[in-house]
């Protein structure tokens, strides 16, 4: 399909011919192709004006927290309340044959064929931040097709699951009830970026749960105090990030989540806080773009490509620092 026809197909598309526009489109803006990614750009820039009216929800825990179990009560509470909702999943590439299971959708059984749902898994492809090197765009893509609510699940790997919180309006971070080490689940890192920690599968063990919940609100304060002196505990005019507990299996506490989202949504658009996370986010978007294209730029150079094998064989046999060898080649490209 062209880059009109995906367009029409996004922006006016109905049903299942939309969802198929729109998992064309994040192809081809996933495509490592030069004529792809020009087709992509026209597209995307396109896409644009059609974008930003949807409320963005990142979403990270460590494996076999319940983020899939999560997704799906909450996408189908979302969507009886007249909801549309879109699911950007981010499955581990493996670092030998480089491929990816991507059986998000498998677990999302209910939501995946719901009609008013789109899930989309993607290969982090060895991308950094427990997200792919297009989320941002998938993201937009289904912002312009009229979804209301995208949430962003993160491979889950650690705590380098950062950067979802850099292209999401609220970031939510799931832990378990009895995590084993207790000071894991308080280190900074991911944890002081959380504006919403849940503590699920609440259910299992209801004490253990109480209890994870008052280590973490009061790790958090303790976050707050020094990393964000400015926002005492006492200003309502800026949000406290804050625990829950729920069970999303059995579909409790759901709804207390969401009344709790709303009440972020609404905290943070009234104090500007939104719209300027939304900027810095834009601008942070920019330079990445311009930092992945020096490099894939830099190693197509035809005089780096020409030193480059000689130079890493020298690098290699201790003949030569790698700081140095960086800037020989770093020379040649100038």
């Amino acid at each position: 399909m062209t880059p009109h026809a995906l367009f029409d197909g996004i922006v006016h598309g109905q049903g299942m011919a939309q969802r198929r526009a729109m998992a064309k489109a994040i192809t081809l803006l996933e495509s490592t192709r030069a004529d792809h990614r020009a087709q992509g750009d026209a597209l995307l820039t396109a896409l644009l004006p059609q974008t930003g009216k949807a409320f963005r929800m990142g979403l990270s825990g460590v494996p076999g927290v319940g983020k899939s179990t999560f997704i799906e009560a909450l996408g189908l509470h979302l969507i009886a309340q007249g909801h549309r909702v879109a699911v950007l999943t981010i499955d581990p590439s493996s670092t030998v044959s480089g491929g990816s299971i991507l059986g998000d959708k498998t677990r999302m059984e209910q939501l995946s064929v719901h009609e008013r749902a789109f899930i989309r898994p993607s290969p982090s492809g060895g991308t950094l931040g427990g997200v792919a090197e297009k989320t941002r765009e998938a993201l937009l893509v289904c912002e312009a097709a009229g979804f209301d609510v995208v949430i962003v699940e993160t491979v889950g790997v650690g705590q380098s699951e950062t950067a979802v919180a850099a292209m999401t309006d609220c970031f939510v971070l799931l832990q378990l009830p009895n995590a084993g080490d207790d000071l894991q689940a308080i280190k900074k890192g991911v944890m002081e970026i959380a504006d919403l920690v849940v503590i699920n599968k609440a259910d299992i063990d209801p004490d253990a749960a109480t209890r994870a919940r008052a280590m973490i609100t009061s790790s958090l304060r303790l976050l707050g105090q020094h990393g964000r002196p400015e926002h005492a505990a006492h200003d309502t005019a800026h949000w406290h990030p804050t625990v829950m507990q729920l069970s999303a299996l059995k579909a409790q506490g759901i709804t207390a989540f969401w009344d709790e989202i709303e009440r972020f949504r609404t905290l943070q658009t009234a104090n500007g806080e939104l719209a300027a996370r939304r900027q810095r986010q834009a601008r942070a978007w920019m330079w990445e773009r311009i930092d992945a294209g020096l490099k894939q730029r830099f190693r197509e150079h035809p005089a780096v490509r020409a030193a480059l094998a000689a130079t890493t064989t020298q690098v290699l046999a201790g003949q030569l620092p790698a700081s140095t060898a960086a800037r020989q080649l770093l020379a040649l490209f100038d």
